[in-house]
């Protein structure tokens, strides 16, 4: 008979093959949202208070969004031992990197104006944030699908 696991086991959670990213990837989701959300403030507002948080969001969304791809990967190599990618795998997979590469460009976007003592995004940098809010969205949407929890997985 198995015994239970013990749900305050540091050691269990830490070294589960695939918890880690289950766990990691809500933060560059909710860092990059509410990033996106401050900017979208800032430009109604045209606070600077909101333009810094929005940046601050982003980089913690951009260099969480590391980690969760890394924890991913190593999900895929402990569970499947490495095994060929198909299916909504392989979707996930595409569309993290993706979403990843979005996310960083949109902080890039905010670093350089920032940098030229821009005030606010220009309509590019709103459509680049549409689009990566879009692909985040569709990223974890497929990700719930492989955990389970929108459907069997």
């Amino acid at each position: 008979m198995r015994r239970p696991m013990n749900p305050f086991d540091l050691r269990a959670a830490v070294f589960a093959p695939h918890a880690q990213h289950v766990v990691l990837i809500h933060f560059p989701i909710a860092l990059f949202i509410a990033g996106v959300a401050f900017d979208w403030m800032a430009l109604w507002k045209g606070s600077r208070t909101l333009i810094a948080a929005a940046y601050y969001n982003l980089l913690g969304a951009a260099l969480t969004s590391v980690p969760a791809i890394t924890t991913g990967l190593l999900a895929w190599h402990f569970q499947l031992g490495g095994a060929r990618l198909k299916g909504n795998l392989l979707l996930h997979l595409v569309l993290a990197l993706v979403s990843s590469a979005g996310i960083w460009l949109v902080w890039w976007q905010h670093f350089r104006a920032r940098s030229a003592d821009r005030q606010g995004a220009s309509k590019i940098g709103v459509a680049a944030e549409i689009a990566a809010v879009f692909l985040v969205a569709l990223t974890g949407h497929v990700g719930g699908f492989l955990s389970g929890v929108n459907g069997p997985g």
